[in-house]
């Protein structure tokens, strides 16, 4: 009788044993599908389809994604810029294949929505993806799933793997063009000043443009100056010109303005030492200095620890006018859009009320930018005095009830006479003449 007790008892210890360790195996198979594995795949050599588009939008997600970009400023990740619901995106996973074998590598996405909405329910976001250590992919895909076949999926090339030596002193990165832009004379004035001042190319985020705009365009893609993105975001959300969602219940806003300026700084930061992030109708002026590399190298003497330098923007109505016949341009009249030289008139700053900045960066320095200042940096920010520069916004009036005595008469700009109106003479020959 004991004996068939012990033997009972041993049975059904083995058992228990058997099962626990059938559910630890498959406890142990379904977290590690969550992090980071690898999985070899034979004859898998990292096909795939190769991204063409600028925003490519992964199906069943809410995420469009725009470029993958590698950094190692804190770890070995590849930071993905991307367009998330901030509700209802779903979890998303990195598959990475390393050449020449063919392995796959998936890491589970650390989403990170940009704290600036404006209140909009898509906004920019970061997805983070830890990289394999035995290998430096150059291509990223991002799926739904953590499991599959990645020859179906869309894959990215990861940029900034091989740093440059910063060819480029200055870039310029402008918010998106939409609205069949058409403001001819005024981009040209200062596309003309950025070169001026020391810019040697121009990004620009283009949605949509008039004809005459698209010959202009031309004319400086040809000279090396602008370099043209795709921005067919009108083509996946519903796009607001507004930039707070209050203003205009769409799904995103001003163009995805916050996500095309966040790829800028990453597409330029190992190609340009400086980064300016502004409008079209605006330009980060000196006071003192004539350009902006003297005037950097002021600033970055008298404060070594900062990466980010903002600067006040101030209006200059297009609507009070100052007489240009000595500066013999009546040619300029026939040309479509504003002549910022008949245009120095600034308003005065109003009270308790925030003057708004836009930046000069040093791009290594840059996580995450907004429009008006960076959220996350590895560097500190310095507010830029007006007595060093301002910047120059031509454009509609704030105070549009002060009277002309009231405005502030800043000529400034007329230092840059001579060279801007020979300059912006030449390009209306080849472009609108």
């Amino acid at each position: 009788m004991l004996c068939c007790k012990r033997k009972s008892y041993y049975v059904a210890a083995a058992c228990i044993f058997a099962f626990t360790l059938m559910i630890l195996y498959y406890l142990w198979t379904q977290g590690h599908s969550l992090l980071p594995n690898i999985t070899p795949q034979e004859g898998n050599l990292c096909r795939g389809e190769l991204a063409s588009n600028t925003i490519t939008a992964i199906k069943g997600t809410r995420t469009f994604i725009i470029a993958p970009y590698f950094d190692n400023r804190k770890s070995k990740i590849t930071r993905v810029i991307g367009i998330v619901h901030h509700e209802k995106v779903k979890d998303l996973f990195c598959w990475f294949c390393c050449q020449p074998d063919g392995e796959i590598y998936v890491s589970t996405a650390a989403i990170d929505v940009h704290s600036d909405r404006f209140g909009f329910p898509y906004g920019a976001a970061d997805l983070l993806c830890s990289e394999p250590q035995n290998c430096d992919p150059n291509f990223v895909s991002i799926s739904w799933e953590p499991k599959g076949n990645i020859d179906q999926l869309p894959r990215f090339e990861i940029k900034n793997r091989k740093p440059e030596t910063l060819p480029i002193e200055f870039t310029v990165c402008l918010s998106p063009m939409f609205g069949n832009y058409s403001n001819v004379l005024q981009f040209i004035q200062a596309m003309e000043m950025y070169k001026i001042l020391g810019a040697q190319k121009v990004i620009i985020y283009k949605n949509s443009c008039s004809q005459l705009m698209e010959k202009a365009l031309e004319f400086y893609i040809a000279e090396g100056t602008i370099e043209i993105i795709p921005w067919p975001i009108t083509s996946y959300l519903n796009v607001s010109s507004r930039w707070h969602f209050s203003m205009d219940t769409k799904d995103i806003g001003y163009y995805g303005q916050i996500t095309a300026l966040n790829d800028c700084v990453y597409r330029n930061m190992y190609k340009s030492k400086f980064v300016l992030l502004n409008d079209i109708d605006e330009i980060i002026l000196p006071m003192k200095h004539p350009d902006w590399k003297i005037m950097m190298s002021g600033l970055q003497e008298q404060n070594p620890g900062a990466g980010i330098f903002l600067f006040e923007s101030h209006v200059f109505p297009k609507t009070v006018y100052a007489s240009t016949d000595i500066f013999n341009i009546t040619s300029w009249n026939a040309v479509p859009g504003v002549n910022i030289l008949q245009h120095i008139h600034r308003e005065p700053n109003r009270k308790n009320v925030f003057n708004p900045k836009k930046m000069i960066v040093d791009p290594r320095k840059v996580v995450q930018t907004s429009v008006h200042s960076v959220l996350h940096a590895y560097a500190d920010s310095v507010n830029v005095p007006i007595d060093i520069a301002l910047i120059y916004h031509c454009r509609e009036a704030l105070q549009g009830k002060l009277p002309r005595e009231s405005l502030i008469r800043d000529t400034t700009i007329w230092r840059y006479n001579s060279s801007l109106v020979m300059n912006v003479n030449k390009v209306l020959q080849k472009t609108v003449f």
